[in-house]
């Protein structure tokens, strides 16, 4: 059971500010206490550069720095933390894979599957990848309430079809995806998947063997952690195919003028000084959601939802976008501009995000220019929703 009043103490936005009602985690996560303490207790205290040096402060370092590569394997399921590759965040690892695969995977007349609700960082890396090398990129339709056509998508796979690339969790409609049926189905025509795990990492427990994904991602700051930094996983297998991504310090064997040996993975991916602080930040949000356990959260937010469902049609001319299956909520207001919404609902302290959400095909599918979204997190209470009811009534109150 997630004990909220407790939790909302150790988020320090949350305890200075009680009223706040922050309801933009698909955007970004608050950060606990612990997190903001492993970041200051590395500069403050033990501050390095890691594999570079010979003395104690980089070796300590060093440990410390790996040693969160071993948590991210552990918390995700992998075989080895050699699978475990430190990037920028989601969209970083996303093209990572892309332009990779474009190298060494993809020929024309290839096609890469994705969904019609991805975000805005699953659809331009292949695009561009597609246009640049004449593979094809097909879209896989969605149903009226926003859950994928599974009929249609098995249609859509066929011999051509060398990559499958799939968000877990639509950011923009909070519709969960099928990925072990999608994953298996794209294995069965040889097709290599991506699963774009943004919107689910911080939400359920995640294991990347059972679903058998090829490779699958995440930032850091959606799971309660800093910015600057995430993962991608990928089968070992594909990350020794993979060429580097990015060429300087730390991921070479040996250099001459001539030629340059690459490092095995995931060393391979991390070129320059990596993010070192950031990284350690995410071992304590790993850490600190682990405490409390991805299946009391999965539950936690599922009740939220289900609330939320039973008290958001109490504000007449509100309309959800899709059919939701986590904590994620689109919804219009009849005759009023989401901007609107959201800068009223923010002169309440109530923080929602207003706008495309960075998945431009889902509104135009859904014949909108924009929503407004709520999305719970784990500090999130009945009390938020309660809040943003009346705020949503307010912001009618103002505007008709």
């Amino acid at each position: 059971m997630v004990k909220s009043d407790l939790i909302r103490q150790q988020f320090p936005m949350l305890a200075q500010d009680p009223q706040l009602v922050y309801l933009d985690n698909a955007a970004t996560t608050l950060k606990p206490k612990p997190v903001i303490e492993a970041i200051e207790s590395f500069y403050s205290k033990r501050y390095s550069t890691v594999h570079r040096g010979v003395y104690w402060l980089c070796q300590q370092a060093t440990l410390d720095y790996d040693q969160v590569r071993a948590q991210v394997h552990q918390f995700i399921g992998s075989k080895s933390d050699r699978e475990i590759v430190f990037t920028k965040g989601t969209t970083d690892a996303i093209n990572l894979v892309a332009n990779g695969a474009a190298k060494i995977w993809l020929s024309p007349g290839d096609e890469v599957l994705i969904t019609h609700t991805e975000h805005h960082a699953n659809i331009i890396p292949w695009q561009q990848v597609c246009n640049r090398i004449g593979c094809t990129l097909v879209v896989a339709p969605v149903l009226p309430n926003g859950h994928l056509d599974m009929v249609e998508f098995k249609q859509l796979l066929n011999a051509n079809t060398a990559f499958v690339s799939v968000g877990h969790i639509s950011n923009a409609l909070g519709v969960e995806h099928p990925v072990k049926t999608i994953i298996e189905l794209a294995h069965a025509v040889g097709a290599k998947v991506l699963v774009d795990g943004a919107q689910s990492i911080a939400h359920q427990a995640i294991d990347v063997q059972a679903l058998d994904c090829d490779f699958f991602c995440f930032s850091s700051h959606k799971l309660y952690g800093p910015t600057g930094v995430g993962v991608l996983y990928g089968k070992k297998q594909w990350l020794d195919a993979l060429p580097p991504y990015q060429y300087g310090g730390d991921m070479i064997d040996t250099v001459t003028f001539e030629k340059t040996t690459f490092a095995a993975p995931p060393m391979r991916f991390e070129a320059g000084t990596p993010p070192i602080a950031q990284v350690m930040g995410m071992g304590a949000a790993i850490e600190y959601v682990q405490g409390i356990g991805l299946d009391c959260i999965a539950k936690h937010e599922a009740e939220l939802l289900s609330y939320a469902y039973s008290t958001l049609p109490a504000c007449s001319g509100l309309t959800i976008v899709g059919e939701p299956t986590t904590g994620i909520i689109s919804f219009t207001l009849a005759g009023i501009h989401p901007h609107d919404i959201g800068t009223i609902l923010d002169s309440q302290g109530i923080a929602v995000r207003a706008g495309h959400h960075c998945a431009q095909p889902t509104m135009k599918l859904f014949n909108v220019s924009a929503t407004t979204r709520a999305s719970f997190g784990v500090y999130n209470t009945t009390a938020d929703i309660d809040a943003l009811v009346r705020g949503i009534q307010y912001v009618q109150s103002v505007m008709t």
